[in-house]
């Protein structure tokens, strides 16, 4: 109807005063400024322009967008590793100028082993069209050819034509009423130059996007970046299915890549989009800049700090948090495997053989109130990490360990333990209830909850496989994503003794309580006496032959305070109390002990059977220019894993052999006492706690993550495969 108007009102213009009748119809809109569509059966197109009158002289836009079927995608300019960017053929009047398409930040669309550059959802397709000065005409037709391939796991060719009017006047251009602010905001969101330089350069089978800004690189190292991805104008330059990895070093960022074809005989200009995500006041937001970089130097990616956290480069943040929900589950359960956990572990063993004939209810009560104690602390732990981190701290997994104070009070608190299981001290009144509480089954609900406690407190030596990656990227996120993560490490430690709890029949199989309990009870006395020996050893090596001593004086005084403990009248429960104090005051006075005792390295492992040296970056680096191989061992005398690991694979004779026979550089960084440089080091590699063992190859190039728990045939396989790479 309106277009039979516009006609009626064109051919009665000449009879009435032609062109002031035509100007009237024009004004009044019937020219045709809405837009058109074409939809398939996989995408609505419709092409839009942002003004409904345009003037001459004037540089306005018109856009093709794209409602795409859920599950389906188009391509980008590049559309990386297969597919076909959208093409859009514009019919223009004479001497209208039209530009190029401009394109805003693709996503990359995994698909298989390949990645693609696309949009899915909507996109929206803005073209620069200008109307040259000496136009007369009153009105404009603008026609366009479309076509756009469209994919999901096949991909369809799919076109369409469409065709809009504008009128054109010497007055003031009117914005399209939907259409111009929905254009102006795409406009606005489009990849910005970027306001720092850049370059790319290739080391080895890496090519360096460095980005020439310490801004970036102070807030990479800060975790307020996040999500980095390069998307290369130009097909060829980068392995588009790569990871990408951000690495912030003094005053650069550098962004390590893959080099495809285009770059494999020698780094060439390559321009492109950069995107990521920036923490602010308001939460994530992303960004993008237009990067253009010409050849450069490459960097020492090993003296590169921490690289960014908080996402997976692909924008896979929820992906990795659920694989990461998954790793700290598996992780607990595991942990329950590991030696430091067993001695806490076998009180609620104790607790549970105990309790197997009892009613039901108390006994699911208590697998409750353990999963409780375990959760409460697991969340108390994680938060206080995460805030010191945030606060700058150098501090990651099993940190409280590193404080002597703590060992000290660890090592009383076993020792009173054991002495409660051997029978030494009952539960009764006064200074008799020191510790008893502990002991699973005899305070009822309370003790339940509090092995739960102090479970997850003598865990924190251990690291678990899976365990580590998940507690690295739980200190990448918010408060309430590393809180999430921690839970998930308190289900799985306290799940197996909770889900126990729930079945009876198999807590029935037990004996019935009788003389074999008491003598299960004090053996049980046992791995807590040999926990206690263990912590007085950590705190040789924190503190030296003083802390030994400080330790001895305390257990000496817990002993005596039990033994004076056992006599009736005010002189005996006098004496118990001041020997307990005096116990007691070992740990504060503990935590004034200056560290500094003999490292790791010179209390472990079989005397000169694998000579080793400190770690430090320099080192690292002043190796790798030698060309040698170099195995760098992260660890703490507090860490059970890492003492097993030492003692049973790392220090073996085979494993000397091998380094000295192939000229491995061994270094160990010891991590019992806090070191900043360590704990950035560990940050670096997605870890928030020891054991890491790197492996550098001979001749320069990225370091090889080895597995938590070492084998003595994996280490050699990893040497032997090292040095027949550079045969």
């Amino acid at each position: 109807m309106r277009a039979l108007l516009t006609a009626l009102c064109l051919i009665a213009a000449p009879l009435t005063g032609g062109a002031a009748l035509a100007q009237d119809a024009l004004d009044t809109g019937l020219v045709n400024a809405d837009p058109a569509t074409v939809e398939t059966d996989n995408v609505k197109a419709t092409l839009a322009a942002d003004s409904i009158v345009v003037s001459p002289g004037q540089t306005f836009y018109i856009a093709l967008h794209q409602d795409i079927r859920e599950g389906w995608h188009t391509y980008w300019r590049n559309p990386g590793d297969s597919g076909e960017p959208t093409q859009i053929d514009l019919t223009l009047p004479d001497g209208w100028e039209a530009g190029e398409i401009v394109w805003p930040a693709p996503e990359p669309l995994p698909v298989g082993p390949l990645t693609n550059y696309g949009f899915s959802n909507e996109v929206l397709l803005p073209i620069p069209v200008t109307v040259p000065e000496d136009f007369d005409g009153a009105a404009a037709a603008i026609k366009a050819d479309a076509y756009w391939l469209v994919c999901e796991e096949i991909c369809i060719p799919e076109s369409g034509k469409l065709e809009l009017s504008l009128r054109v006047s010497e007055g003031e251009p009117r914005v399209h009423p939907r259409w111009g602010d929905r254009i102006a905001d795409a406009l606005a969101a489009m990849p910005q130059p970027a306001l720092f330089d850049s370059t790319i350069a290739l080391d080895g089978e890496t090519a360096q996007l460095s980005l020439q800004d310490a801004g970036l690189s102070d807030a990479l190292g800060a975790g307020d970046l996040r999500d980095f991805y390069f998307f290369p104008y130009e097909p060829g330059m980068v392995e588009a299915a790569a990871d990408q990895t951000p690495h912030a070093m003094d005053d650069a960022l550098i962004l390590a890549l893959t080099p495809g074809y285009e770059l494999e005989d020698g780094a060439a200009p390559v321009a492109g989009v950069l995107t990521y995500e920036m923490r602010g006041a308001e939460g994530w937001a992303g960004r993008a800049v237009e990067i253009s970089a010409e050849p450069g130097e490459a960097a020492d990616l090993s003296l590169a700090a921490a690289p960014a956290r908080g996402g997976d480069g692909a924008g896979g943040g929820g992906q990795a948090l659920l694989l990461a929900l998954i790793g700290a589950f598996v992780g607990g359960l595991i942990l329950n495997l590991m030696p430091c956990v067993f001695p806490v572990l076998s009180l609620k063993a104790l607790g549970f053989a105990q309790k197997a004939h009892e009613d039901p209810g108390t006994v699911r009560r208590h697998g409750l109130l353990f999963m409780g104690g375990v959760l409460v602390t697991f969340a108390a732990l994680g938060l206080l990490l995460v805030a010191l981190k945030a606060g700058g701290a150098a501090v990651g997994w099993g940190f409280q360990l590193q404080n002597p104070a703590v060992i000290m009070a660890l090592a009383l608190l076993f020792f009173l333990i054991s002495m409660n299981l051997l029978g030494f001290f009952e539960i009764g009144g006064g200074l008799q209830n020191l510790g008893s509480g502990l002991v699973a089954g005899r305070s009822g609900g309370a003790a339940a909850f509090l092995t739960g406690v102090l479970a997850v407190i003598v865990a924190t030596p251990c690291t678990a496989p899976f365990m580590a990656a998940a507690l690295g990227y739980a200190l990448s996120l918010p408060a309430l994503g590393a809180l999430a993560i921690f839970l998930a490490l308190g289900l799985g430690l306290a799940a197996p003794f909770t889900l126990l709890a729930f079945f009876p029949a198999l807590l029935r199989r037990l004996p019935r309580p009788g003389p074999w309990m008491d003598r299960f009870k004090q053996f049980m006395a046992f791995p807590m006496l040999a926990a206690t020996v263990w912590l007085v050893w950590v705190l040789s090596i924190q503190a030296g032959p003083t802390g030994v001593a400080f330790a001895l004086i305390g257990l000496l005084a817990a002993g005596f305070a039990i033994w004076a403990g056992r006599f009736s009248g005010w002189t005996g429960r006098a004496a118990a109390l001041g020997a307990m104090i005096a116990a007691l005051l070992t740990v504060p006075a503990a935590a004034q002990l200056s560290t500094g005792g003999a490292s790791v390295a010179e209390t472990s492992g079989a005397p000169g059977a694998l000579s080793s040296e400190p770690w430090s970056r320099e080192r690292v680096a002043q190796l790798q220019a030698e060309g040698r191989p170099i195995f760098v061992d992260f660890t703490a005398a507090w860490c059970i894993t890492c003492q097993v690991n030492e003692r049973t694979a790392l220090k073996t004779s085979d494993v000397a052999a091998a380094f000295a026979q192939n000229d491995v550089a061994f270094l160990v960084a010891d991590w019992t006492n806090k070191d900043a440089e360590i704990a950035a080091e560990l940050e670096r590699f997605g870890r928030a706690g020891v054991p890491l063992y790197l492996y550098y190859p001979p001749g320069g190039g990225a370091p090889e993550i080895l597995p938590q728990i070492l084998t003595e045939r994996g280490i050699l396989n990893t040497i032997r495969k090292g040095a027949a790479a550079t045969s």
